[in-house]
């Protein structure tokens, strides 16, 4: 059997230069999913800087998020317009001038703007330096790759927070975004030396109906589940939001299925490997991402813990996520993809259920390994999911299975977000109580409906075909 490589791995020392650039990726990956959280515990210093309530600061944390959800979908079209590398290179650029201007932020005015302008950036470095790595990585490398460039999606949102705190505490929290700067200025040197040059010039023709649908549907999307999020937020006013962006998003898919060169292009569902990543991958999304938000809570607030300790019980899940990374590839390579998402998610699920069994009594040793094997079962999920995505993606078709992929991870996340802010108030209304802090046996019945979300993306991987994902395992294998 001929493997099949992209362009770029063909010439001699093509593999390493690929190791090179998804550790590039991989780094800015890391940059900008870290610089989505970290500011969380830095949220009263900055407030008191600028003069107003910490609770003021959470449009500076919208306005990067609903930037991102506009932007992602012309992200594969500026790609093939401007060529990844220009795009790609311009990205960092503009993200590390854009964290400058945030650690130089005198008002909250001037916050959002210069966090707009980021939010712009990351919309175009995340998904185009994924593009960049599917396009310059050998079949026989994609297992390894996707395992490189998953990680920081893992881990940012589990460092965030105490990285973040810890800056704030022992800096100020204006270092949170001028540590970007050196990152920025390495990562833009090694762009230009080892992503490959060429590629613009040949986009297909702008869809702008398609942008403004997609764009308007993924940005009323996110803002309808910020509000949901809030303590504060307007059930109505959220409520309304979700509705007008699903009538939107169908508008969207119904144009992107005529359109002759659709914003969103729709092909690469036609693919049960790809689709797979799509549906039950999105729940899955939406469950891990729901327990960065409920486990510092918990702790916090149903164990009484103080914000040091909650961190380090945290720090068990990111323990876990770099242990798997070690040994990802292997499992892999020796045993089929359906397999490995059945057994993987039954487990993830599980762990995520016996989150809800956890009491202040319960042993740390053993609320650690919990999270340790937690930590263990979502890092293999996420790196299958990635990887089978797009084993039978043609290249012609990658760009566009690659801005479709984006979109829906960026949406997932924002959804999980919500789905553990949803859960706790539909647990608070089981129950009549005294209004105060969120009662234990609240988040018990959030991570059980978190859990029953995870476990329901373990059922779309059922319809999955026993070979799904064979040609990437035997090219790595040869």
């Amino acid at each position: 059997m001929t493997v099949s490589r992209s362009h770029g791995a063909e010439r001699p020392g093509a593999s390493g230069r690929a190791n090179a650039i998804a550790y590039l990726v991989a780094g800015a990956f890391f940059m900008e999913n870290l610089d989505a959280t970290v500011i969380v515990t830095a949220l009263p210093q900055m407030a008191e800087s600028f003069g107003v309530q910490p609770v003021d600061l959470n449009i500076g944390v919208s306005a990067y998020l609903l930037t991102l959800a506009v932007l992602i979908p012309v992200s594969g079209w500026v790609a093939d317009r401007f060529g990844a590398r220009t795009v790609f290179g311009g990205a960092i650029v503009v993200f590390t001038l854009a964290s400058i201007l945030c650690g130089l932020s005198q008002s909250l005015g001037a916050f959002t703007a210069a966090r707009i302008l980021q939010g712009a950036a990351g919309a175009m470095m995340v998904p185009v330096g994924r593009l960049i790595v599917l396009r310059n990585t050998a079949k026989e490398d994609l297992i390894r790759t996707i395992a490189t460039i998953t990680w920081p999606a893992l881990v940012a949102p589990v460092l965030g927070p105490p990285v973040g705190g810890f800056i704030t505490t022992y800096a100020s929290w204006h270092w949170i975004f001028f540590l970007n700067v050196p990152l920025g200025l390495i990562g833009l040197a090694l762009a230009w030396r080892l992503i490959p040059a060429g590629g613009g010039g040949a986009a297909r023709p702008f869809d702008g109906l398609g942008f403004v649908l997609t764009g308007l549907a993924c940005f009323g999307l996110m803002y309808g589940l910020d509000l949901v999020s809030r303590e504060d937020g307007a059930w109505p006013g959220a409520l309304a939001c979700l509705a007008v962006s699903l009538v939107l998003a169908v508008l969207a898919v119904r144009h992107a299925r005529r359109a002759e060169h659709p914003m969103l292009d729709l092909w690469a569902l036609r693919l049960r490997s790809f689709a797979v990543t799509i549906w039950g991958g999105s729940l899955f999304r939406m469950a891990i991402n729901a327990v960065p938000f409920l486990l510092p809570l918990m702790f916090q607030i149903g164990f009484g813990l103080d914000a040091f300790q909650a961190g380090l019980l945290v720090l068990a899940v990111f323990a876990g996520n770099l242990t798997m990374k070690l040994v990802t590839t292997r499992v892999l390579r020796r045993f089929r993809f359906r397999t490995v998402l059945l057994v993987n998610g039954l487990l993830n699920a599980l762990t995520l259920f016996a989150c809800a069994f956890l009491t202040p009594a319960t042993p740390f040793a053993l609320i650690a390994a919990l999270l340790f094997l937690s930590g263990l079962t979502r890092s293999m999920q996420f790196t299958a999911l990635n990887t089978i995505a797009f084993a039978d993606v043609p290249q012609p078709r990658m760009s566009g299975a690659n801005t479709l992929f984006n979109v829906t991870q960026q949406m997932a996340m924002g959804l999980g977000i919500a789905l553990g802010a949803l859960a706790l108030r539909l647990a608070g209304l089981l129950h009549d109580g005294p209004a105060g802090p969120t009662p234990l046996v609240d988040f018990q019945i959030a991570f059980v409906v978190v859990a029953l979300v995870a476990l329901l993306a373990v059922i779309d991987v059922v319809g999955l075909g026993r070979d799904a994902g064979d040609n990437v395992r035997a090219a790595t294998a040869r």
